[in-house]
């Protein structure tokens, strides 16, 4: 079996390490854009433009499967990439981990880059499944491009920034950027209030690596041997994992576990 994942950078690599975790024995091809990034200030059209292109260039290795992990480019260009490339290669998008997060009763507060936030598509899902229940739009600035370049003193201020306008009673927090899960512990330090109960932490990894495996009629084998390759590429070229994706745990496991990559 083989799996694509495609982003403008190193976001995919949380639903990368969930679809390692599940299943070693797939081969994985990651297809970035460090010629276009950041995807999050482009007009649609543009965005899906270099979307399209990313992920043409990952399905001429021949995936069973394409996971598109980043939620800005799920939301302008999934019809687009279906059209093109279903039903040959099923497509798989990342949305915001809401519905889920609402059925815990809240306050909960999304945090998603400032495109993201107040936009309609987020209002539509926070209305479709966080009705009734309290809910804060927060904007992380700057907080995906200083993970993007592991920019620990960046990452630390967005961070801090963001957890400053979040809500002392909120119990639960929904990443609304794939970037953001590489810091998960780092936001819920930075958000757990003392005296109220620990924090819970919605992100979309998991749950799309198990969407893309029902997709493809496959199911998790995590006691599988390890022999699943990783090809990785660069706009279009094949290269290796970018220097700061080691900095994260899912980048070192994708490194330890992959034969080639």
């Amino acid at each position: 079996m083989k799996i694509a994942l495609m982003d403008s950078g190193i976001g995919l690599l949380a639903a990368t390490a969930a679809v390692r975790r599940l299943r070693p024995d797939a081969d994985l091809v990651l297809s970035l854009d460090p010629d276009g990034m950041p995807w999050g200030p482009r007009t649609p059209e543009d965005l899906t433009g270099r979307a399209l292109a990313v992920a043409e260039a990952a399905a001429a290795h021949r995936p069973d499967g394409l996971i598109i992990g980043c939620n800005t480019a799920t939301v302008h260009a999934l019809p687009t990439l279906r059209a093109r490339l279903e039903p040959g290669i099923p497509v798989v998008g990342t949305v915001p981990a809401i519905k889920p997060a609402a059925a815990g009763g809240g306050p909960v507060a999304i945090w998603a880059t400032p495109a993201t936030t107040g936009s309609p598509y987020q209002r539509g899902l926070i209305k479709d499944f966080a009705d009734g229940v309290p809910v804060t739009e927060v904007p992380c600035h700057g907080l995906a491009e200083a993970v993007e370049h592991a920019d620990e003193t960046a990452i630390d201020a967005a961070v801090a920034a963001a957890a400053a306008l979040t809500p002392d009673d909120v119990t639960t927090v929904v990443l609304g950027c794939t970037h953001y899960e590489l810091v998960a512990e780092r936001i819920r330090a930075a958000v757990r209030r003392p005296g109220f109960p620990p924090l819970v932490l919605h992100g979309s990894a998991g749950a799309v690596a198990a969407q893309a495996l029902r997709r493809l009629g496959e199911q998790p084998t995590p006691g599988a041997a390890a022999t699943g390759t990783l090809t990785v590429l660069l706009s279009g070229r094949e290269g290796t994992l970018p220097e700061a994706a080691l900095t994260y745990a899912e980048g070192r496991l994708l490194k330890a576990t992959s034969p080639a990559g």
